[in-house]
């Protein structure tokens, strides 16, 4: 790629998602664009970029920065945030809503695996708390990692990285070479396409969000509207679960560390409501 097409990439990456793209990065970019030129009917990555600057169609934008957002997924991927959610939010959640809905929202769900994992939990912990209503949402910037989330489509190799074994014969059912997950489960996530930097003026009412791996990979502006959209569509006593190593409280003050795991934050004001 010529250098002013991966910045152009880079530019258009940050604008329409916050993503932060390194232009020097050629395999990365390579790897990504590739797929996006034979989709779309180009020979080649320049030509692609040829026809983007030539059309300038919003649907091939969007295609080339969905492309870039793509991230590393797995099922109960990094476990400790799913033990403190089973042992830990998960009850505490169905003490304190009792007789209201316990809404749980994956942003930025990729592929699917991470709600699909939480929703796994909460159907093993049904015989708890059976009274409990939990009401699961994943979203994300990319269509077709939304079309593959709610398909519960998963090769061998995908379940093999995190599924344990008792999970993938209670949850799944083998179809071929490929494994689905329970119409049950799939049924029971309402999925939605957001921008995570756009207008989430209505997305609200959420007792607790995983948004993990995210914030690092955005530009410090989009960093912090990312937190602020996110604590606004906590209720009060809500709570955000950030990548252990991220920091979402770099220049943004409506969130503070809470305890339990790593990655985790409550609003600084308790008492705040959804905004």
């Amino acid at each position: 790629m010529k250098p002013e097409d991966r910045d152009l990439v880079a530019q258009l990456c940050a604008a329409r998602s916050g993503q932060k793209v390194d232009p020097a990065k050629d395999y990365l970019l390579e790897t990504r664009l590739g797929p996006v030129a034979r989709r779309e009917g180009f020979d080649s990555i320049s030509d692609l970029m040829t026809g983007l600057r030539t059309r300038r169609e919003d649907r091939l934008i969007w295609a080339i920065v969905e492309a870039m957002a793509a991230g590393d997924t797995s099922f109960f991927r990094d476990q400790s945030a799913f033990d403190h959610f089973r042992n830990v939010l998960a009850p505490e959640l169905a003490d304190r809503r009792r007789d209201q809905p316990i809404r749980i929202w994956s942003a930025a769900c990729g592929t699917g695996q991470e709600i699909h994992s939480l929703a796994m939990l909460v159907d093993d912990m049904a015989g708890q708390w059976p009274d409990a209503r939990f009401e699961l949402f994943g979203s994300d910037l990319s269509e077709r990692a939304l079309e593959k989330a709610q398909s519960g489509l998963y090769t061998q190799f995908e379940v093999q990285r995190g599924l344990p074994i008792r999970s993938l014969v209670r949850h799944f059912e083998k179809i071929d070479d490929m494994w689905v997950i329970s119409p049950q489960l799939r049924q029971a996530i309402r999925w939605r396409r957001l921008n995570l930097i756009g207008d989430m003026s209505r997305v609200r009412g959420f007792d607790l969000i995983f948004c993990r791996n995210v914030i690092g990979a955005m530009i410090e502006p989009a960093q912090r509207q990312v937190v602020e959209n996110l604590a606004a569509a906590l209720n009060p006593g809500g709570m955000v679960l950030f990548g252990a190593d991220e920091d979402p409280v770099a220049g943004a003050e409506p969130l503070s560390p809470a305890e339990g795991v790593a990655g985790l934050y409550a609003l600084r004001n308790a008492d705040r409501a959804a905004a």
